[in-house]
């Protein structure tokens, strides 16, 4: 979906690697050089530099060089350090949207803007309530391997994501969750059992709802895959799917509605939020 603005019948991504999935193009690469002349020209060394915004000059060369995507608190300082007047801060949104991978990072942005999200998860906890155990446990499971930079920069974009949760006003969550999720322990019992206490802890916000689809349940209307459905400030309705790195946003109202009715029978399916509480506390005791 980060090709281009997407059309009435959705976007499909080319699911073969692109070098905007990696550090080191696009923006960040921009970035990086306008660091580097800015630096330059005001005349500091990279150590002397690092120690005023408060970084190695091993971290400043590798936001310089594009291996490292800078984060936003370094990047208000540099500003401000090397007196640029606001130019490297403007480049913050489009480098905080290249920590994710390019299929994800218009999804990333219409997320944060949305006032309702409605995910429905059959493989694994759903990003935006997922431990930084079990998210750095995910992505090191990748096949092909992701190297560790890109590990840790995909994990501290997953965890950004989370600040939907601290927003106002508070936007409506909800989720429909396979049981099978919470019976498959990714990144171990240990880590997963605080992904389970996130879940819990999650559930029990206002704004949140979080339904288990039992594994026993003879009927079952999302045999066709998640998916995560958007409304945003305007009342628009979008519908997101996603597999592998091939993703799809539907706008089109026929297709959303589809997914819509898809989303409404599941819930009507899956455990209510008090019983899918309880039974996630239950799993929680088992182990």
């Amino acid at each position: 979906m980060e090709q281009g603005e997407p059309g009435e019948q959705g976007v499909r991504d080319d699911a073969g690697p692109r070098p905007e999935d990696e550090p080191g193009s696009g923006v960040v690469t921009a970035f990086g050089r306008q660091l580097k002349l800015l630096r330059v020209r005001a005349g500091l060394e990279r150590p002397e530099f690092g120690k005023r915004v408060g970084y190695a000059g091993q971290s400043v060369a590798s936001f310089e060089q594009g291996r490292r995507i800078p984060p936003p608190r370094f990047i208000d300082r540099a500003d401000e350090v090397l007196d640029a007047g606001g130019v490297l801060k403007a480049l913050k949104e489009e480098v905080a949207r290249a920590q994710y991978p390019a299929f994800f990072r218009d999804m990333a942005r219409l997320e944060a803007e949305a006032v309702a999200l409605h995910v429905y998860a059959a493989h694994a906890v759903p990003g935006l309530l997922q431990t930084e155990e079990y998210a750095r446990a995910v992505f090191g499971m990748r096949r092909p391997l992701l190297d560790e930079d890109t590990v840790e920069q995909r994990v501290t974009a997953r965890l950004a994501r989370h600040e939907i949760f601290s927003r106002r006003p508070m936007p409506t969550l909800s989720f429909v969750i396979e049981e099978s999720v919470l019976r498959r322990p990714i990144g171990g019992w240990a880590a997963f059992k605080g992904q389970i206490e996130q879940v819990l802890l999650h559930g029990h916000r206002r704004n949140v709802e979080i339904q288990i689809m039992p594994n026993e349940r003879t009927e079952h209307c999302g045999l066709a895959g998640p998916f995560t459905l958007i409304e945003n400030r305007d009342g628009r309705r979008m519908a997101y799917v996603e597999v592998q790195r091939d993703s799809s946003l539907h706008t089109d109202r026929s297709a959303v509605r589809e997914i819509e009715e898809q989303y409404g029978i599941l819930r009507a399916q899956a455990l209510t939020p008090g019983e899918s509480l309880t039974f996630v506390e239950k799993v929680l005791g088992e182990r």
